[in-house]
């Protein structure tokens, strides 16, 4: 704190600390400051840290149980495709068995026309 003298045209301080100190007072409360800002920065950094973690963390088991959803429902269309797939070839047997009661001689003919081309497919190869 400094005193000035009003007998002069100019104004002087009159005590012995001078402008300095003001100065290294403020320049030491920037300093305050700045390591105040640092601080608050350094906490806010580790907490936005610790969000992204747990939204990661949270992302990550949303795909999982994604994935978990789309790999059942892929079994699931896979049984369902070979459960059709039985039918069907049950479906098949069936008919083919019919065809034979109705017409035997017909049936015969055909495996034997069957037959003569898998003959003749297996001697091209050899």
């Amino acid at each position: 704190m400094s005193s000035y003298s009003t007998t002069g045209p100019t104004p002087r301080p009159t005590s012995s600390a001078g402008p300095s100190d003001g100065l290294g007072e403020t320049v030491s409360q920037l300093s305050r400051d700045l390591a105040s800002l640092k601080d608050s920065f350094a906490l806010l950094a580790s907490q936005a840290g610790g969000e992204a973690a747990k939204t990661m963390r949270n992302m990550s088991d949303a795909v999982a149980s994604q994935v978990g959803d789309a790999a059942s429902g892929v079994a699931d269309t896979g049984s369902d495709l070979a459960s059709s797939a039985k039918q069907h070839a049950k479906t098949f047997a069936s008919e083919l068995e019919a065809m034979a009661r109705r017409n035997p001689l017909g049936t015969i003919a055909g495996t034997l026309v069957v037959g003569v081309i898998v003959g003749m497919m297996s001697r091209g190869r050899g």
